[in-house]
């Protein structure tokens, strides 16, 4: 060990003779900071580290110096927003602490009930745990709570960036704060993670209502050389010969399938597609390449719809030696599983955001003197004379050079913090009941929306409010002392498993038209009556949305251009759609864009400039006004609703706003704007009162409509940003169109 390691010296002889063991010449960067601030065991601290930077070992070879210098055991508490990261993580601290006499305990759904009884009659060591899991403990185990933890010297929040701004991280914040108060005293926390938009946001996530006394590591990558190629594929026009409604396959993905057969084969991969149903549609595509070839299948599956086993297989495939193997595969395979070494990451169209495209790569390029191969694949559609203003601005090619722009430049997306998790509420309120077998809206009030508690937004009149309305719904009861307790539906709600998890499994709504289904969309955006969406390469106006029943009833209609209905893929944030519109607005072309995806960008360009589309806000498109606002998901979803309150139908459609016409012109959507930029803003409850599908999370359906469209508009709605924009139109003359 280098000499010049003042760090290695802090930590424990047994972990020293460990690290020598290993063969290791020096301890890594973010070791070296980290060592001194968590050894003394007295403060919260947040590892910020590139991939395989050894975050995990920053964390534990001091974490557990400091049990090992401890006259009483001691316990640290290791949280993993998944069982298969657990897994993982037994079998790496195993044999560290094997050596050690510290006992590691793995505990989600899959440990039996025998191994968990035995932590509970030792409760010290390392407890590997999942949020679901340390929930139903913190249920189930009641006064005993604070016995249970009461040797805890650090909570250990894994893949910190998979928390921040969710309702499963408010779920985390809200048991760590639970435990703490349950055993009187406070537990220093550390957050690991390889991706974090904005450390003062994790500061305050780690530890609300102290962020300035998290300490900070933040390591970069060590040398990794990025290598990145982007290949265009342009989809052929379909001249129709009959009145079928069925739609011709497309031909590219075979034509994406190919090259990705032909260049991935021999070594370990990943492959995204934005949704599980690409995934199957290219893992069957490469499965049948290989099949033909008379070649060994090289191309596994992994998505959330898929049985624990099947994804075992994946993951067991990549990890052995012999065979190359490569996964086609969701966002399941974004954190930090241990899958081996990695030659590169593949993205067929933008990636859901510039973080995931970050955290993607960081799987590639982790052996010592390789680069990070990253391979993009844009398809567009060939351009008619009724092309879509998505095909005609090349958006796909756009957006995806966009993302790798900010990614080189080392920007990604910060995670929404500002949301009220209503939903989460419930669930926690249910859960604390549950721990102390009942208690009055005032503990409830001080433990969970007091200053410097998880839901410290939450106003006490919101939370009577709430309280009341669960009443109703029958999930809570209040006894004659003023002690509220489970009602009838309460009772069957938190005595079933799925009780624990507080986040909703994925759900697509049905299109069905005429009693007929089309299929299937997962709903990311806001809908309203009289939107139009893009399906199967028909135009359909929206006429009901059931929510209860996840259904969205259509009629085929026509003319115009639809927008593209892009449920479930990520929610764009403005500085991407800035950088877009700066990439159209530049001359210069990416070096990493093959000769077709060149092309696809300098025609984008074309039609930017030929439309005016530096200056030119709006462009009318006959029945209806594409507003180019060039802003994020958030503020346009929050423009469109500044115009549905003033009586008109719009919707956000990527890079802008559409309006309707109908009976309208387009000064008129103009003025309505101005107004609305002149006006006092709107409560968030009365602008999204004529929204459908508000009903996001898996409580929302227990919230009252006015809670549940403030909590919806404090995730999904950046008012402030549209206002904004709407002031611009104040200030300058109306745009042309």
């Amino acid at each position: 060990m280098s000499e010049a390691s003042s760090s290695f010296h802090l930590l424990d002889e047994r972990i020293q003779r460990f690290i020598w063991a290993e063969g290791w010449e020096e301890l890594r960067d973010a070791q070296e900071q980290a060592v001194p601030l968590i050894v003394k065991g007295d403060r919260d601290v947040i590892v910020a580290a590139a991939t395989a930077a050894g975050k995990t070992e920053a964390a534990f070879f001091p974490a557990l110096t400091y049990l090992l210098q401890k006259e009483t055991p001691g316990l640290i508490v290791y949280i993993s927003p998944l069982k298969a990261l657990i897994n993982d993580q037994f079998g790496r601290l195993d044999r560290l602490c094997e050596n050690l006499e510290i006992p590691v305990w793995p505990w989600h759904g899959d440990i039996s009930s025998t191994r968990k009884t035995r932590f509970l009659a030792k409760r010290q060591g390392v407890l590997l745990i999942t949020p679901e899991s340390l929930e139903a403990l913190l249920c189930n185990r009641g006064s005993s709570v604070a016995a249970v933890f009461e040797q805890t010297a650090f909570f250990v929040v894994d893949e910190l960036h998979a928390f921040i701004g969710s309702e499963r991280g408010k779920q985390l914040q809200s048991l760590m704060h639970r435990i703490e108060r349950a055993m009187g005293r406070s537990v220093p926390r550390i957050g690991l993670s390889a991706t974090l938009g904005d450390m003062q946001l994790a500061a305050e996530f780690l530890r609300p209502g102290n962020p300035a006394g998290v300490e900070m590591v933040v390591s970069g990558a060590e040398g990794v050389e990025l290598k990145i190629l982007v290949k265009g594929y342009e989809e052929p026009l379909v001249v129709k010969v009959d009145d079928k409604d069925d739609e011709p396959e497309p031909v590219t993905p075979a034509q994406v399938g190919m090259h990705l057969f032909k260049v991935l084969r021999g070594s370990n991969n990943l492959v995204f597609p934005n949704s599980r149903r690409q995934v199957e549609r290219y893992t069957h595509l490469l499965n049948k390449l290989c099949e033909s070839h008379k070649v060994p299948n090289e191309f596994w599956p992994h998505h959330g719809s898929l049985s624990k086993e099947i994804r075992a297989e994946t993951e067991a495939a990549l990890k052995q030696k012999e065979f190359p193997a490569t996964a086609i595969c969701t966002n399941t395979l974004e954190l930090g599983i241990d899958i081996g070494a990695v030659k590169a990451v593949a993205q067929i169209g933008p990636a859901p955001a510039v973080a995931s495209l970050r955290q993607r790569l960081g799987r590639s390029g982790r052996r010592k003197g390789e680069s990070a191969i990253l391979r993009g694949y844009c398809i567009e559609d060939a351009l008619a004379v009724d092309s879509s203003l998505n095909a005609l601005l090349r958006l796909g090619t756009v957006q995806m050079a966009a993302q790798i722009s900010l990614l080189l430049e080392n920007w990604f997306e910060p995670p929404r913090v500002q949301g009220t998790h209503m939903s989460t509420l419930i669930q926690q309120v249910l859960s604390a009941i549950a721990q102390t077998g009942g208690a009055t809206a005032g503990q409830l009030y001080t433990l969970l929306c007091a200053p410097g508690c998880p839901f410290s937004r939450v106003s006490r009149a919101e939370f009577i409010e709430l309280l009341r309305h669960l009443g109703q719904k029958e999930l809570l009861v209040q006894d004659s002392s003023g002690v509220l307790l489970h009602g009838r539906v309460g009772e069957k709600f938190v005595n079933h498993y799925s009780f624990y998890a507080a986040f909703a499994a994925d759900e697509e709504f049905r299109l069905v038209t005429g009693g007929k289904t089309l299929g299937t969309v997962p709903v990311s955006q806001m809908m309203t009556i009289g939107q139009r969406i893009l399906f199967a390469g028909k135009t359909w106006r929206v006429d009901e949305v059931d929510a209860p029943q996840k259904t969205i009833y259509v009629t085929h209609t026509s003319g115009g251009v639809p927008p593209l209905f892009s449920g479930g893929a990520g929610r764009t944030h403005s500085r991407v759609r800035q950088r877009m519109r700066q990439l159209l607005e530049e001359s210069a072309v990416p070096t990493y864009l093959d000769e077709t995806a060149a092309r696809f960008l300098a025609q984008a360009r074309e039609y930017y400039k030929r439309m005016d589309l530096s200056t030119r806000v709006v462009i009318d498109q006959g029945a209806e006004v594409m507003l180019m606002t060039w802003l994020g998901d958030s503020a346009n979803e929050a423009i469109a609703c500044l115009l549905i309150r003033r009586g008109f139908t719009a919707a956000p459609a990527g890079p802008g706003v559409e309006v309707l016409k109908s009976q309208h012109t387009t000064d008129e959507i103009l003025d309505a704007l101005i107004d609305a930029a002149i006006d006092e803003p709107p409560p968030l409850d009365v602008l999204l009162e004529n929204v459908q599908n508000l009903q996001r999370e898996k409580w929302d359906w227990a919230l009252p409509d006015g809670l549940l469209r403030k909590a919806y508009a404090s995730h999904y709605l950046d008012l402030a940003e549209a206002l904004v924009w709407t002031k611009t139109l104040q200030d300058g003359e109306k745009p042309s169109s």
